[in-house]
């Protein structure tokens, strides 16, 4: 454990951040396994679950969680499948 007030600081917001962050990349690959299992089922709804899996592909690269590339073939990937 850091004894300086700063580095005390960096290791409680950075805690606090890698929190965040699971927390949003977890939502996000839920999503995506939702939407790809009800594009293989052809479910009723795999359409609404693709349209919340791009956007929880968005947010994610917008916060920089994951490259802005590799949502896009992700999301291009799931397209694919739902069509």
């Amino acid at each position: 454990m850091p004894n300086i007030k700063s580095a005390i600081k960096r290791v409680k917001t950075s805690n606090e951040r890698n929190a965040q962050n699971a927390a949003v990349k977890s939502t996000m690959r839920t999503a995506i396994k939702k939407a790809e299992a009800a594009a293989t089922n052809s479910a009723d709804n795999a359409k609404d679950l693709v349209t919340e899996a791009v956007r929880q592909l968005d947010k994610a690269a917008q916060k920089g969680l994951i490259h802005k590339n590799a949502a896009d073939r992700q999301k291009s990937r799931l397209m694919k499948k739902a069509n």
